[in-house]
């Protein structure tokens, strides 16, 4: 079977197939799913092969993402690849959780690990990947910081000229310095994400750069590897629930993807259920599973303290609907209160995190108080950035100086002055 026959781009909407060039949206509108051809993967993938590749010194093969290549791009030749590498993040377990959340199993897989700090890494690798194999000369995405940082360092890596949309002033400083020292062309967007995301596509069309946003279907493929990674990591025992923090919704249109596609693989028995966790200020995907629309209304004005899921318009409604649907899964709304205090247990277990990675354990949390997860079953948070991302929301909650917000674990300085008994007394206060 040659390599253009494993893999097709099929619409979402109406089924429409196209071979994989520099398209990400149908003509009817619709966005593409990256389709593998199943028989030839079971044919070729195995879970031998995948723990042969964990020893492997070969710098692709030690990625985290192209260990599982046969199932992300079966295009994807050697040469083309760009990856640093990514993966291979860390699974945590810690009393404090346990007793945050009431489970008796939960555990975080921290993203943030990945090399420029979150998730985006493993979307934006197999993207860049597929640019450079269809020769592209620029790259665009909009964005709320973590995938302008990503897309910046991986397209400089290739020797691509990378462009990123931002709102202005609606980033975080973590984020923006990345993308600048990376070497992009930053253009601040007077307006929010969704007004950036309108600009940067309508741009894309007419000026011929490559889009490496989500509505790219290599990125919900770089993304995939998130879930067959923790279930490599797990010897294949698929844990009950999977908790992620829900944006533009890429995760949650991936992980749902590739638990389909494992489970149709023989790889897991069963499939996780998925809890998509939005911010209760930009919360359209949860409104729209509460009322059982039919299509999503946006949130005109989001607004949350976690600037990486403030998107009141995400594009990847349908795929994300989708994974629900499929996994039995559930999408709930967490306030900032809420995920100002689980990133404050995540940081105090030294794991840390940033803001919006938190969602996923205040979801868990208040999805165990309302019975829909039940105390014995396993859960697993999924982290998806670095703390020093968004250091100025950790400085302001501890020191009690975020608006609306009521620090339950301060963990504030102490000013003494220079004299032993000072030092004794600050130490043994409670």
């Amino acid at each position: 079977m040659d390599a253009s026959d494993r893999v097709v781009l099929k619409c979402i909407d109406c089924g429409r197939e196209y071979q994989p060039i520099d398209v990400y949206e149908c003509e009817c509108g619709g966005l593409l799913d990256a389709h593998i051809n199943l028989d030839w993967a079971g044919s070729v993938v195995s879970k031998a092969l995948f723990d042969k590749r964990l020893g492997s010194r070969e710098k692709i093969l030690r990625s985290g993402i192209w260990r599982y290549k046969e199932l992300v791009n079966p295009m994807a030749d050697d040469l083309c690849i760009i990856t640093r590498p990514e993966g291979n993040t860390g699974l945590y377990e810690n009393k404090r959780l346990l007793a945050y959340t009431g489970l008796s199993s939960v555990m975080l897989k921290h993203e943030g690990e990945n090399p420029t700090g979150s998730f985006k890494d493993r979307g934006m690798s197999p993207g860049v990947s597929e640019a450079v194999r269809l020769r592209m000369k620029v790259v665009a995405c909009a964005s709320t910081g973590n995938t302008s940082a990503s897309m910046a360092a991986y397209a400089s890596m290739a020797g691509l000229k990378p462009v990123v949309f931002i709102p202005e002033g609606k980033i975080a400083y973590g984020k923006l310095a990345q993308a600048l020292a990376y070497g992009s062309k930053v253009i601040q967007v007077r307006g929010n994400f969704d007004d950036a995301m309108k600009l940067v596509r309508e741009s894309s069309r007419k000026l011929g750069m490559y889009l490496l946003n989500s509505v790219n279907p290599w990125r919900i493929e770089g993304q995939k590897t998130i879930m067959i990674e923790l279930m490599h990591q797990l010897s294949w025992n698929q844990p009950d629930w999977v908790c992620v923090p829900a944006g533009n919704l890429g995760n949650t249109s991936a992980f749902g993807k590739a638990l389909e596609e494992l489970k149709a693989l023989g790889f897991i028995e069963k499939m996780p259920r998925i809890a998509s966790i939005q911010a209760d200020g930009a919360n359209p995907f949860y409104l729209l599973w509460k009322k059982k629309a039919g299509s999503l209304t946006a949130v005109e004005h989001p607004d949350t303290i976690a600037t990486a899921i403030k998107i009141g318009n995400p594009v990847s409604w349908k795929k994300a609907l989708r994974s629900i649907n499929a996994t039995n899964g559930v999408v709930e709304q967490v306030s900032d209160q809420e995920i100002m205090d689980a990133k404050a247990i995540i940081d105090g277990c030294g794991i840390c995190c940033e803001p919006a990675s938190a969602a996923s354990l205040a979801g868990a949390r208040k999805l165990v108080k309302s019975g829909v997860i039940k105390r014995d079953e396993s859960v697993v948070c999924v982290i998806t950035g670095n703390i020093l991302k968004d250091p100025e929301a950790t400085v302001k909650y501890h020191l009690s100086e975020l608006e609306g917000i009521t620090p339950k674990y301060a963990n504030a300085p102490t000013v003494i002055d220079s004299r032993l008994e000072e030092v004794e007394r600050a130490i043994n206060a409670p």
